[in-house]
């Protein structure tokens, strides 16, 4: 038999140490191919905005609803007369004996922050304990629209579609991220209307995203109509609407608001 030079050998032995056993590499470990400008966007370039200069401030895109001075953006929802609920040291309170208040001006999709405080000393049971409510599209001269629901949730028990955070009657928040009374809630809201054929039938469905204290409670939630306080949630068609704060009627303490802003989105 005919042997190897032992130099070949030892090649044929090195080659192994350094390149390892062979494979083919699979697609997924294939080097990319083409030109990796084709996937760049460059145009159109997103406008350059200021942000707040510190947590939970406006940022330079915002629409100021209520800064603590005055009620200029707001009006009775009831009557559409200048809002009268009260107003001092930076802050609105709710008037039960006035009821809910709305924007002046009607929105569509928009990013919305709002903080609102239980009073300390809040009494009652259940709903009945710092009730109100945000509605994101306001349809109705009462409680008509999309709720989420604001209450006393510090050690309140309640049903838990009802409570802080809730899509009222349609969803629970994914955790109680309630702080205890006399300290400062904040909500941060993003909201996609639905829309509508011409013929006033569902296009596509509302879609909400709420964060309570910095904390998601609600994921991109789908809502199946306005929310109702008897009976089944129903899509009625509207274009653009006022955002609603509530006056519920409950007899306990009313709560307060402040530091209330919103952008529109595209």
């Amino acid at each position: 038999m005919k042997t190897r030079p032992v130099n070949f050998v030892r090649s044929i032995a090195l080659a192994g140490l350094i390149l390892g056993p062979f494979r083919l590499l699979s697609a997924a470990e294939q080097p990319p191919q083409g030109d990796p400008k084709a996937t760049e966007q460059w145009e159109p370039v997103p406008p350059v905005i200021m942000p707040g200069v510190q947590p939970g401030a406006p940022p330079s895109d915002a629409i100021i609803l209520f800064d603590g001075r005055n009620l200029d953006q707001w009006v009775n929802t009831k009557d559409h007369a200048p809002a009268a609920w009260k107003v001092g040291h930076g802050v609105m309170t709710v008037d039960k004996s006035v009821g809910n208040i709305e924007t002046k001006q009607l929105f569509r999709n928009y990013q919305l922050h709002l903080e609102w405080k239980v009073p300390v000393g809040i009494t009652g049971e259940g709903q009945l304990r710092g009730n109100s409510g945000v509605f994101l599209a306001s349809t109705g001269t009462g409680d008509g629209g999309y709720e989420v629901q604001i209450l006393d949730s510090w050690k309140n028990l309640t049903y838990v579609n009802g409570q802080a955070a809730s899509i009222y009657k349609q969803s629970p928040p994914l955790v109680n991220a309630m702080r205890k009374p006399g300290q400062w809630q904040t909500y941060d809201i993003v909201w996609t209307a639905p829309t509508f054929e011409s013929d006033g039938t569902l296009k596509s469905p509302a879609y909400v995203t709420v964060l309570h204290n910095g904390v998601l409670v609600q994921n991109h939630f789908q809502l199946t109509g306005e929310t109702r306080y008897i009976g089944q949630p129903t899509y009625r068609p509207y274009q653009r609407a006022a955002i609603k704060l509530q006056a519920h009627g409950d007899p306990s303490a009313p709560i307060s608001f402040r530091n209330i802003w919103i952008r529109e989105l595209n």
